[in-house]
């Protein structure tokens, strides 16, 4: 099986624990007003066999060993779930800890297909990074162009199966980081059972020269990083003291 690759990073350290061989897998169905990749986002990329990424991130397993492994992220990687599935297969029998950075965004609870491929998937993935983009649905909608339905289903579905999850909300200010949407994520997050950690991640402006390059409009060119004081109140309400 073929995959569609944006790009690799081999020491990747904010993508999972330890140190990660990270792959960037092509096209996503989002289009997160925020978002730092939008080179990912259409056709494109270059075609790798399994075997292809399996020896390139094989180069590097003295480097993240036993406490790293290999991520795959995008772009939404779900959208090629038969490669990464078939990928972490070859890669678990490595002996690697593998890993997805995933919106959730590809399943759907009510698709029996879609279910048995994500089932299938859960068999070879030891860690899900789950984006969850805004809790309210139509401020969702505004903020990515999706339903936030699906990845809130498959939080609950990995919750199900006891997969460890680590949640991730992006603090964008005036879109996500008001004290109300806020508690009502962590009110989501309290309803699961197998969530190892969550991240806030504030919001930055990193990805504006590659809007500039695409020839694409930056939707938040008017928007700050959050500050300090802001990123503490997101983390006291979203992590708290047990976290």
């Amino acid at each position: 099986m073929t995959g569609r690759i944006h790009s690799f990073e081999s020491f990747g350290t904010v993508d999972g624990p330890g140190i990660r061989f990270v792959v960037f897998l092509q096209g996503c169905p989002l289009r997160c007003q925020y978002c730092h990749n939008p080179d990912t986002w259409g056709a494109g990329g270059t075609e790798y066999t399994v075997e292809d990424v399996v020896q390139r991130a094989l180069k590097y397993k003295n480097y993240f060993g036993d406490q790293g492994g290999v991520t795959v992220t995008g772009g939404e990687p779900l959208l090629q779930i038969g490669f990464v599935t078939e990928l972490f297969t070859a890669l678990k029998q490595k002996g690697v800890h593998t890993c997805v950075d995933t919106s959730g965004i590809t399943f759907d609870p009510e698709n029996a297909a879609s279910v048995e491929k994500h089932k299938k998937l859960l068999e070879a993935s030891d860690l899900f990074l789950l984006d969850i983009k805004h809790i309210d649905d139509e401020a969702c909608k505004k903020l990515t162009g999706q339903s936030n339905a699906h990845t809130l289903a498959f939080a609950k579905f990995l919750s199900d199966h006891g997969k460890p999850i680590w949640i991730r909300q992006v603090l964008v200010p005036g879109i996500t980081d008001d004290d109300e949407s806020l508690a009502r994520t962590r009110a989501f997050i309290d309803t699961l059972t197998s969530v190892e950690k969550v991240e806030v991640l504030p919001y930055h402006t990193m990805g504006v020269v590659k809007y500039e390059k695409l020839g694409l409009e930056y939707p938040l060119k008017e928007v700050s990083a959050p500050t300090k004081e802001r990123v503490m109140n997101a983390k006291r309400i979203l992590i708290g003291d047990n976290r």
